[in-house]
């Protein structure tokens, strides 16, 4: 009767599994051409800097205040709102032959031009071998994170669906460094807070589907593993759109009035957000049926009490 009412109105979404599958793998080469081709654009957080920032005694122009900076001191400046209209954050570059005083120096004066009561509030420096340093342990926290994930799956189910899981993470990390890549956009620390986000979300969307697919194993006693995978992505589904379509709408909200400073990191949770969503179907779930992955995997391991053979053999 289970099985009957499990498998009635399914979606088959395998059906489209191969070739999604088969994208899902050039958008992966073609992230990692990128990567090697183009690199990243790290931002000040990790390639070293100057950070200025500054009050004005009336909402500044930034508009005004990017056009004085456009000096070669101060070539490349990053000029946004800090908390307020009238607090604004300079991040500067390092260049070649010229002082961070020097630096400063420039951004005061073109302020002042703008603001003759304008305030500097701090001045931060940011050395290269600081930033190096940040971008390996962002890196190392990463793939840490990954590891985690793929011990933690792996106690949780079964090796074939922590394998999926890892790859579904591997697979969303990969383009949404493409794309920043692809495009040379700033990647940053808030960036990298997304990148992280990522991962957590992604993993939680296929936890979800991959708890109903052993339910559904066990319940399911003649279906196939494809059967058992689409009805049990079926069931999920509503959930999923209810979570994705909520969480975009803050995130939409972040990426279109958030600011510059967050910028990077709404761009990255939107773009992990689409592929994550197809991944935790088109890379997770699949991947583990292409490993073999059937009831006999999902059962429990019966553990035989000690002197049960002896209390077989008494009358």
């Amino acid at each position: 009767m289970f099985q009957i009412l499990s498998i009635k109105g399914t979606i088959n979404f395998l059906r489209h599994a191969v070739p999604i599958s088969m994208l899902s793998l050039l958008l992966v080469l073609g992230s990692l051409t990128s990567l090697a081709t183009n690199g990243i654009n790290w931002g000040l957080d990790f390639t070293g800097g100057t950070v200025v920032e500054l009050e004005f005694s009336s909402p500044a122009d930034l508009e005004a205040l990017r056009a004085e900076l456009s000096s070669v001191e101060t070539d490349g400046a990053v000029v946004q709102n800090f908390g307020s209209s009238r607090d604004v954050l300079t991040r500067l570059p390092v260049k070649e032959g010229v002082s961070t005083d020097t630096q400063v120096s420039h951004v005061m004066d073109a302020a002042l031009k703008l603001d003759p009561q304008v305030i500097q509030k701090r001045v931060e420096v940011v050395g290269p071998q600081i930033g190096k340093e940040l971008a390996e342990q962002g890196g190392l926290a990463v793939l840490v994170a990954l590891i985690c994930i793929l011990i933690y799956v792996s106690f949780r189910f079964e090796w074939r669906l922590a394998l999926g899981s890892v790859a579904a993470l591997a697979h969303d990390v990969i383009i949404t460094l493409g794309v920043f890549s692809l495009f040379q956009l700033d990647f940053d620390l808030t960036v990298l807070a997304g990148v992280l986000t990522v991962v957590g979300y992604s993993l939680n969307d296929t936890i979800v589907v991959f708890d109903r697919i052993r339910e559904n194993f066990l319940k399911i006693r003649k279906g196939e593993p494809e059967e058992i995978v689409n009805t049990s992505i079926t069931q999920t589904m509503s959930r999923t759109i209810i979570t994705t379509g909520t969480t975009l709408v803050v995130v939409v909200a972040l990426f279109l009035k958030g600011g510059t400073m967050i910028h990077g990191f709404a761009t990255a949770l939107l773009m992990g957000i689409f592929v994550g969503t197809f991944s935790s179907i088109y890379v997770a779930s699949f991947l583990a049926i292409k490993l073999g992955i059937n009831r006999e995997h999902m059962m429990p391991v019966e553990i035989e009490k000690e002197g049960a053979d002896q209390d077989a053999l008494m009358p």
